[in-house]
């Protein structure tokens, strides 16, 4: 299993029972639909689930104490993951989830497949674009169905400097 391991957190994608267990809980019919989807993206497609998978942020220091969750809407041709966050009530203001979304943001950029990262979010919801322009995103003019898009793009090296990748998207 997959963990990624931060100053005050360990990040790892969730089983597919684990996911169910979710899904039975949830009451939140956007949420539990939101989670159906992931689990069926994990079913459908096993050789790249942790793409679709929802991932859990544990506190280091209280194991077992979870705190919110990320995840990736799949992954394209061209290789572009969407990450999506939440953070359960109490862990606001705490920076926990910019470190979760710094570290599983540089993880998918170290992955062969992947290009670029991109997020959406409401375009009120100020924590999370502050959540997003702190790890380095940027806007990339889109809107989708919950706001803007930002999007992170892989650094390539060139000559021994780190460049973005210009990659039309």
């Amino acid at each position: 299993m997959i963990k990624i391991e931060t100053e005050r957190l360990l990040l790892h994608p969730i089983s597919d029972e684990e996911m169910q267990k979710i899904i039975d809980d949830e009451k939140n019919p956007e949420m539990q639909k939101a989670y159906l989807e992931m689990l069926q993206g994990c079913l459908d497609n096993p050789e790249d689930r942790v793409w679709f998978a929802t991932w859990n942020m544990e506190l280091k220091e209280q194991p077992n104490t979870i705190v919110g969750d990320l995840c990736f809407k799949g992954i394209t041709d061209d290789g572009m993951v969407e990450i999506g966050y939440g953070l359960k009530e109490g862990y606001c203001g705490n920076g926990y989830m910019t470190e979760a979304v710094r570290a599983l943001t540089e993880w998918a950029l170290s992955q062969n497949k992947v290009s670029r990262v991109e997020a959406e979010t409401d375009p009120d919801n100020m924590p999370s674009k502050r959540i997003l322009a702190n790890v380095g995103f940027i806007p990339n003019g889109e809107v989708g169905e919950e706001g803007p898009r930002f999007v992170l793009e892989k650094k390539i090296t060139v000559c021994g400097k780190g460049h973005r990748n210009l990659r039309s998207i």
